[in-house]
């Protein structure tokens, strides 16, 4: 047993990194399919891991700095959001999160209909439908826990977390495939004469050199620390209540706010070089640590007629991603870019679609209203409607009699 500490976990993510950008660079087919760098080199170090392991070596990471990471991202992505830009792009928020809620109901049917044919217990694709895919490890685990204690569903919990890391690791690889096929039926921006170039915003192109001053980093590190502090408490607070919200969401929550309210109020402008340089280091670090952390052993473990079901879960996601929110969201070059981020964070998480949407915009050029809508609809919406569409799909008679 081969144990890092919280300095070494750092130095190891910090290698994981380095690997994955060397990778795509050298690599052509993962620079082709626009495959995220965390993806790259966590994937290779997960698989190395795993080699290891059949040798009786086993190598465990301190991932206390995880959680915090992600915390400080989707933070940043709360202090970038400027509700008058916020205002402009409702209506695409609408249609994408009716694209979203689509994939919620296909999903379960997909896993409850494989489950039923495949002999297996139906709680078993609702499982491996949108609560573990869309929902991730925190809500699989939750559900998990419900379906073991109220239904007697055996190894619930265990078969929740193989399937949201099965999510995890196909959300980050299918959506730069995806985003490759589609931008060949679109003009990319930047290739026609009569569109003026557009600097990158935000999050759009991360290794775009931003200025930053000493002072700058410490007034956009106040602003982070200020929303993980006070989104932490106010998630404290609605713990077990009806508006109880996952961690992350208050922490957006507050970002948002907290900008907004200094900018209206005259106190403070937000500077978005440095809030997205520190989202980016935020991003990257955090993906690396889930990566290279994977358990893959705990996918093999996995029956293959589960195995069968997420393999279709995948498909399904690729095909409707094609098909359907692609077309919907307008088949343009934004629309391509919204359907790798939907590909994302509609198999594994928000972290995942924002790095398939940088993967394709560092290459191709800005997505502004991606970059609006996604983190949006995949921090403030996506676990409120997948919670209302799970809880209509357990009042099914189907389910009554289980």
């Amino acid at each position: 047993m081969i144990e890092l500490d919280f300095y070494g976990t750092l130095v190891a993510a910090s290698l994981v990194l380095l690997l994955g950008r060397g990778l795509v660079t050298r690599v052509g087919f993962l620079r082709s399919y626009n495959i995220p760098e965390p993806v790259a080199g966590g994937l290779v170090v997960a698989v190395l891991l795993l080699i290891l392991r059949t040798c009786d070596i086993e190598v465990r990471f301190d991932t206390s700095l995880q959680t915090p990471l992600m915390l400080a991202f989707f933070a940043t992505i709360g202090l970038s959001a400027d509700l008058a830009s916020l205002k402009k792009g409702g209506r695409v928020v609408g249609v994408f999160l009716l694209a979203v809620i689509g994939l919620l109901v296909v999903q379960n049917a997909m896993g409850i209909g494989l489950a039923t044919l495949l002999g297996l217990d139906p709680l078993m694709g609702l499982l491996t439908g949108s609560i573990t895919l869309a929902g991730g490890h925190g809500t699989g685990a939750a559900w998990g826990a419900v379906f073991s204690e109220k239904y007697g569903l055996a190894s619930a919990s265990e078969l929740a977390l193989a399937s949201a890391t099965f999510g995890l690791v196909l959300g980050g690889l299918i959506g730069g495939p995806v985003a490759r096929l589609l931008i060949k039926r679109v003009q990319v921006p930047g290739c026609s004469a009569q569109q003026p170039p557009r600097l990158p915003k935000g999050f759009e192109q991360p290794n775009k050199e931003r200025s930053i001053t000493p002072f700058s980093f410490v007034e956009t590190l106040a602003l982070i620390a200020v929303s993980l502090l006070a989104g932490n408490l106010l998630n404290g607070l609605l713990q077990g209540t009806a508006f109880e919200l996952p961690a992350f969401v208050c922490v957006l929550f507050v970002g948002v706010v907290l900008r907004n309210s200094l900018s209206a109020l005259g106190l403070y402008q937000v500077f978005e070089r440095e809030v997205s340089v520190l989202g980016n280091v935020s991003l990257s670090l955090f993906l690396a640590i889930a990566l290279m952390s994977l358990k893959l052993w705990d996918l093999a473990a996995l029956a293959l007629p589960i195995f069968i079901i997420l393999a279709v879960q995948a498909l399904v996601m690729a095909l409707f991603a094609i098909f359907v929110t692609f077309r919907v969201m307008g088949s343009n070059y934004d629309a391509a870019v919204l359907a790798a981020g939907h590909c994302g964070f509609g198999l594994g998480a928000t972290p995942t679609a924002i790095a398939n949407m940088q993967a394709v915009t560092q290459r191709y050029g800005p997505s502004q209203i991606a970059f609006l809508v996604v983190p949006m609809v995949g921090a403030f919406f996506i676990d409120i409607v997948n919670v209302i569409v799970i809880k209509l799909y357990l009042a099914l008679p189907f389910f009554a009699a289980v």
